[in-house]
């Protein structure tokens, strides 16, 4: 750099050097202006809810894993004899007992045949909704979202009525006679399936149907034009753009279906005759509250919440994959 004399020329004038430094370098990090600092403002304001959700399951769950480790019967309840520390025993036991096993399948059966119901109805209504008109599907809209919000307690009452032998309609319309639903296993699961598929069917319909509308128009068309039947433009069209909205429904509806109770304990008097119709939900409160053995009920409850934790794992693995196509 130059700087004007008095006898007209120019002396140079030496700036300082820092080493490590030039114009052209960037200014350090931890100096630039704007640069973004971690806030705590966020987690302040989801401390509240954080707090209301460790209370209602932090500490159930903990409670829930603590007894299945001791010896928890009614005489503990009482407090007439200490707890003592079971280990493992517990679900020993359990694994030893047939009978859970059994309850198990049957479970995972029954869940499998209300996921795939509720998922075929749901479905297919989502279609007829694209169909028909304003009014009638204003019609189907309100009676499904009805069918959603009635209690599952209702719902069930309501059921039983509508298959009573003595004073039901629909053994009357049918001439069916005194014939008793809920006598057979398999009878009284094929009515608990239907009032679960009543009251599950309304969330798969107007989650589908919204995917359904975002399709473009020109896609149906030009599958119409092709000749394309209803069958095949949904397995061909629909389907497979719907992928990302079938697979978040159905991962809910197995979440759902698995841990059914009160329909079960409500329309079958507790789980059937002799117990044929349990599940594992309806087990657990049997082991825990009819028969007095708490443990065996909590480790019930431990083994539900693993199977519904690797569940929802997948459930979130597969919404982490479709947010990542998206």
């Amino acid at each position: 750099m130059t700087a004007p004399t008095s006898s007209g020329g120019t002396d140079r004038v030496r700036l300082p050097v820092v080493r490590g430094w030039s114009r052209s370098s960037p200014r350090p990090l931890g100096r630039r202006r704007g640069a973004r600092r971690p806030s705590w403002t966020p987690w302040l304001y989801l401390a509240p809810a954080l707090v209301v959700l460790a209370g209602l399951l932090v500490y159930p769950v903990y409670q829930l894993g603590l007894i299945s480790f001791l010896e928890y019967t009614q005489a503990q309840v009482s407090g007439g004899e200490p707890t003592t520390f079971q280990g493992f025993g517990n679900y020993a036991t359990l694994f030893a007992d047939g009978q859970f096993w059994q309850v198990l399948l049957t479970t995972v059966l029954f869940a499998a045949a209300c996921v795939v119901s509720t998922l075929a109805v749901g479905c297919a209504l989502a279609v007829l909704l694209t169909r028909v008109r304003a009014v009638p599907r204003l019609a189907l809209m309100l009676a499904a979202l009805g069918a959603w919000a009635t209690p599952a307690i209702t719902g069930s009452t309501v059921w039983m009525f509508l298959f009573d032998p003595d004073f039901g309609p629909v053994n009357k319309v049918f001439g069916l006679g005194d014939f008793s639903w809920t006598y057979g296993r398999y009878s009284a699961f094929a009515l608990v399936l239907l009032e679960v598929v009543w009251c599950s069917f309304p969330f798969v319909m107007v989650t589908v149907y919204a995917g359904i509308k975002a399709v473009p128009a020109e896609v149906l068309e030009a599958a119409a034009l092709d000749g394309a039947s209803q069958w095949r433009m949904w397995r061909s069209v629909l389907a497979p753009m719907l992928r990302p909205i079938l697979t978040v429904v159905t991962v809910q509806s197995v979440i759902w279906d698995f841990k059914v109770f009160t329909q079960i304990y409500v329309m079958t008097g507790g789980g059937g005759i002799a117990g044929q119709n349990l599940v594992l939900n309806v087990y657990a409160y049997q082991k825990a509250f009819a028969s007095s053995q708490y443990s065996l009920g909590s480790a019930i409850g431990v083994v539900m919440l693993l199977i519904l934790l690797a569940v929802t794992l997948v459930y979130l693995r597969l919404l982490r994959r479709q947010g990542e196509e998206l």
